[in-house]
């Protein structure tokens, strides 16, 4: 996937403009973006503001972070099982 020119600090500054009456069109021609993208990333981080879009950004490091540790126990856990059924056998 294409990685945005803009960070999301600047999204979220970019989609806090038409509150101050400034129209989509004018700040999609002044930023060189399609009112498409304006409205996707509207949808993604609409009223949001930069703290709580590092809050966000936080959540899913740590989210991922679990998700890799529990994917490496579970392995753990079908390795042990394996062993004791072979172990079992004998």
């Amino acid at each position: 996937m294409k990685k945005s020119q803009f960070s999301e600090a600047k999204i979220v500054e970019i989609l806090a403009l038409p509150s101050q009456g400034k129209s989509v069109d004018e700040i999609c021609r002044t930023h060189n973006i399609s009112t498409a993208t304006f409205y996707n990333w509207r949808n993604k981080y609409g009223g949001m503001d930069t703290e709580e879009l590092r809050k966000l950004k936080a959540l899913q490091a740590e989210n991922g972070r679990l998700k890799k540790l529990l994917a490496d126990k579970s392995l753990d856990f079908d390795i042990l099982n394996d062993a004791y059924e072979l172990l079992k056998k004998l």
